[in-house]
């Protein structure tokens, strides 16, 4: 898809109103509720979108499901799948698909070549204008890992041939001076950024979309519901850390280190056969 195109595909969907002849657009998260924390106020605008959940939203350690009141990792990822479900029907969303591709929470990292595998074959079959997804900013392993495979998965189908979707990206979080940053782009001069003010009604509905997942309540009240914003993926180098000084995962024993992660997508990229992105 030619620059031109880009730009115009992503502002019908971000730049002001969307319109009845929309793009269609997939979103790849990691957990359930990426979808609603990243882009909770404008989907209900979006007509044609699919889902796609890499992870189960449950780590193989149980703390997080233990708090929540769940005796097993399983119960515990199930609790957040039909969580999901409560959302969309509060969204009164019909997904074109919804798929659940149940790698354990934390782990997408040593399945890298796979997952990009999975990612590009899936592309191929829908066909979505966008796909909407993380940012490479060192706040989660999970959200760098599929930032990566969505645009290894990208660059597969261009040199096949094949039409690749947009890559659109919507906030995280990251580390900062005084701690985790939500709901702001690492600065990236070279990206134009569409920010979305959301109205008193909006910023309602966004908390209803919140409270649908119970079991996240802990976790949701660190992320701000006021603004959404949305930016064309950078050309990411990841091969080199996100930002200066420690990732925001690095702070919590989950097995993974920021120089390890590039290890593994170094060796995933020759996996899959493609040189690294530079």
């Amino acid at each position: 898809m030619s620059g031109l195109q880009s730009e115009k595909v992503f502002s019908c969907l971000f730049d002001g109103e969307a319109s009845e002849d929309q793009p269609s657009i997939l979103m790849v998260v990691a957990h359930p509720d990426d979808e609603v924390v990243g882009a909770g106020a404008r989907l209900a605008r979006w007509k044609n979108v699919g889902f796609v959940h890499v992870t189960d939203g449950a780590p193989r350690d149980m703390k997080d499901a233990r708090e929540s009141g769940f005796a097993t990792r399983e119960d515990y990822a199930r609790a957040r799948r039909e969580e999901f479900h409560k959302a969309i029907r509060l969204l009164n969303l019909s997904p074109r698909v919804e798929m659940a591709l149940d790698f354990v929470d934390q782990e997408t990292t040593i399945h890298l070549a796979g997952l990009a595998a999975q990612l590009q074959a899936t592309f191929l079959d829908l066909k979505p204008d966008v796909v909407l997804t993380h940012p490479y900013e060192g706040g989660h392993p999970d959200h760098d890992s599929i930032a990566w495979a969505v645009a290894t998965a990208c660059d597969r189908l261009k040199q096949e041939g094949e039409t690749a979707p947009v890559i659109v990206e919507m906030t995280a979080y990251h580390n900062g001076v005084y701690g985790m940053v939500a709901g702001e782009f690492l600065p990236d001069c070279k990206t134009p950024i569409v920010a979305h003010e959301l109205t008193h009604e909006e910023c309602s509905f966004k908390r209803r979309l919140y409270a649908c997942y119970k079991s996240q309540q802990r976790t949701l009240r660190w992320f701000p519901i006021e603004n959404e914003s949305f930016r064309v993926a950078p050309r990411y180098n990841f091969s080199k850390p996100p930002h200066e000084g420690k990732l925001f995962y690095e702070q919590f024993k989950w097995g993974m280190e920021g120089a390890r992660w590039r290890a593994l997508a170094a060796e995933a990229s020759r996996n899959f056969q493609l040189v690294p992105v530079a």
